[in-house]
């Protein structure tokens, strides 16, 4: 496979207004971080930057709730993140931050380079205002119901239950989460990045040259982007918290964090160059530079249409790949912040790692069991008994049962040495095995270089598996029984000891990209040094000379006990029921309102009499309702709480007087009420007793 010249690997950055969990370390960061290690093992130029985000309305609207300001917030966050990284090894050659100095010059003369050369437009538009608030609402501070699966928990820029990218304008029933009234439509002037004219070179540049090598779901997404006709987008907004546009008459106005944040990769680049006295334009304008983004598919837009169109009008390189993933969901259920259902890295790290000596098994046993399931494709499941599964079963019974047995057996039938390898007693087991070992580097690189992690780690775990099977077969621990009778056997022994340990010392070096405190305990036991992690040495059988005296065997990792799980399961419920509690308690934020208004709601009881799951939407159904006089169609964000065939029969109360609105293409004729339990699933509001369809509730 063809190298590039260097390397520029990046990873989304965290917003900083709060802790991070599981789910954002599975889908952007460890990914990462194995890639990273894998290039610096293969002694490629690489550079591996990430930082805090800090700008935004996620950033003051934090502020608020903690009654603090901005700025403390992002103090705190950023070093709170820092650390949790740090802890769970991932190695960034800087993690840096938006907020500083040299941030707000590059991004400046982003803007500015751009403007100047007339790729950007001024456009006068409508935006919402608070009039009681008096300032024009962000995104972020307007909330009302998600268009695509009917949903109250959307914001003007995304969807917090289903994803979808939104703007203001798509949302039903807008209301400022600053004052809880409806908010008016006001002029203002803003800056605008014409995607539209960059049509043609995202089809071409995404559909066609990378519609192979980039992962489907990205490819899907953009597709979906680009021919549903890209609009221009905003790079400004009226906001005092923020990079002032660095434009005159622009007061009150910064850069939209979508164009500030990404631009946070060069930033923190040249922070690393001037620290390190290189130069940093080769990995941003050199073609033979690599650039991959490693981000969740909530980012995809961002960094495969947008920031790609900004680079290319800077002159700067494209990325070569964005190996987005998909979400990690939670114990049945999609993680969330606001209703507690997340687990995050500081309480895996305070629950684990800081209760461990040294805490390295523990950050290994998270990073494998995040490898093994990582949503590289599709959606995947982070559950306690399935994390107990993989270490049990596969870290402490394959892995580091081999390794164990290997050491424990070297120094009790090989006096601690590695033994002589006699060539002359080589039979077909261990020629196969020889095979294995010279061949796995070659499908574990080639894995690696295609991002896919999930396989590569299976690649690494079945090598040690194949060792324990070579073990069983060769059983030294019965030959040295025959020893007496027949010292000749010895060299049986030698040759199953000689690679066993030759195979160890290899999976030191395949394992160090997705366990590195483990590859470290590895190097510990062999006393050798870090070198010998260099990805040229696998495959060698040559790796620990004969006759040299190795350390006593450590245990790698530890198993997961029952009662741990069980722990863990009942934090996660009772802080759900304690947020549940908590939100009940509290008045939630919307206005009062008259008898009045209340009355403009017709409100009908309805049965279902047919239903079918709406086409690449997982989370909407698409109903016929019949309301006695009429039959509805109705679309609704219920899939993944009930199926097609539980839904036909059941009585349903439906807002029948809400105006029409299509859903993926189909026009919704009313809204089903339902409510949220205690364990975060949706049931249908309906009538306690069998009613007639169409009879009025009130």
């Amino acid at each position: 496979m063809e190298n590039a010249k260097r390397y520029l690997v990046t990873s989304a950055l965290p917003y900083a207004n709060g802790l991070k969990h599981v789910g954002h370390l599975a889908g952007a960061y460890i990914p990462a971080d194995i890639y990273a290690r894998y290039l610096r093992a293969q002694k490629r130029d690489v550079v591996f930057v990430c930082g805090s985000d800090e700008h935004g309305t996620a950033i003051p609207i934090q502020a608020a709730k903690e009654g603090t300001t901005p700025r403390a917030i992002i103090d705190k966050y950023h070093e709170a993140m820092k650390q949790d990284f740090e802890d769970l090894g991932m190695s960034f050659d800087i993690y840096h931050r938006t907020s500083e100095p040299i941030h707000h010059e590059t991004a400046q003369e982003f803007f500015t380079y751009l403007n100047d050369r007339g790729e950007l437009e001024i456009k006068e538009t409508e935006q919402y205002y608070d009039e009681e608030a008096k300032t024009f609402l962000a995104d972020r501070y307007i909330k009302g119901t998600c268009p695509n699966c009917g949903s109250d928990r959307a914001f003007g820029d995304q969807c917090e239950n289903c994803g979808r990218t939104l703007s203001p304008d798509e949302l039903i029933n807008p209301v400022s989460t600053l004052s809880g009234k409806t908010p008016v439509k006001k002029k203002t002037s803003h800056w605008y990045l014409p995607l539209g004219e960059h049509e043609a070179f995202l089809k071409e540049w995404i559909l066609k040259e990378h519609k192979d090598d980039w992962r489907a779901n990205v490819v899907g997404q953009c597709k979906g982007w680009i021919e549903g006709g890209l609009q221009s987008r905003a790079v400004t907004r009226d906001l005092d918290w923020g990079i002032k546009v660095p434009v005159k008459d622009a007061e009150g106005k910064v850069l939209y964090v979508w164009f500030d944040a990404p631009i946070g990769y060069i930033s923190a680049t040249k922070q690393w160059a001037l620290d390190n006295k290189k130069d940093w334009k080769p990995y941003w304008y050199d073609k033979e530079t690599k650039l991959v983004h490693f981000i969740g598919k909530d980012n995809i837009v961002f960094h495969c249409i947008i920031f790609p169109v900004m680079l290319k009008l800077h002159g700067n390189i494209l990325p070569a790949n964005v190996p987005a993933n998909e979400f990690l969901n939670l114990e049945g259920d999609k993680m969330s912040t606001s209703r507690n259902w997340k687990l995050d890295m500081r309480d895996y790290i305070n629950d684990f790692v800081k209760k461990e000596n040294g805490g390295g098994q523990c950050v290994d046993m998270l990073r494998y069991y995040l490898t093994q399931i990582a949503p590289e494709t599709k959606d995947s499941e982070f559950m306690w008994k399935g994390f107990q599964d993989a270490v049990n079963s596969e870290l402490v019974s394959i892995f580091g049962n081999f390794v164990n047995r290997t050491w424990v057996l070297m120094h009790k039938l090989c006096n601690g040495k590695v033994p002589l390898f006699h060539n002359d007693i080589i039979d077909d087991t261990d020629k196969e095995l020889i095979t294995e070992i010279a061949n796995a580097r070659t499908r574990i690189e080639n894995l690696l270089e295609e991002y896919s992690f999930r396989e590569a780690l299976f690649e690494v775990i079945d090598l040690s598996r194949k060792g324990n099977q070579y073990m069983q077969k060769k059983q030294p621990w019965i030959v040295a029984k025959t020893l007496t009778e027949n010292p000749d056997n010895q060299k049986l022994i030698d040759n199953c000891m000689h690679l066993c340990l030759q195979l160890s010392a290899n999976l030191a070096i395949l394992i160090n990209p997705f366990l590195p405190n483990t590859a470290k305990t590895m190097l510990h036991m062999m006393k050798v040094v870090d070198k010998m992690l260099d990805w040229e040495n696998a495959g060698s059988l040559k790796l620990l000379s004969v006759g040299y005296s190795l350390r006593e065997p450590q245990l790698l990792f530890r198993k997961i006990e029952d009662e741990e799980i069980k722990t863990q399961v009942e934090k996660l419920k009772n802080g759900l029921i304690k947020t549940n509690t908590k939100m009940e308690e509290q008045p939630q934020g919307k206005p009062m309102i008259q008898f009045d208004d209340f009355a403009k709601l017709e409100l009908k009881a309805g049965t279902v009499i047919a239903c079918e799951k709406v086409e690449k939407a997982d989370k909407l159904l698409k109903l016929e309702v019949d309301l006695g006089t009429e039959k509805r169609t109705i679309v609704s964000g219920i899939a993944q709480h009930y199926t097609p065939e539980e839904m036909i029969g059941k009585q349903v109360i439906v807002v029948t007087n809400l105006a029409p609105r299509k859903m993926r293409g189909i026009e919704s004729q009313g809204m089903i009420l339902t409510a949220e339990d205690i364990d975060g699933k949706l049931q249908l509001l309906k009538p306690e007793n069998v009613v007639s369809p169409g009879s009025n509730v009130s």
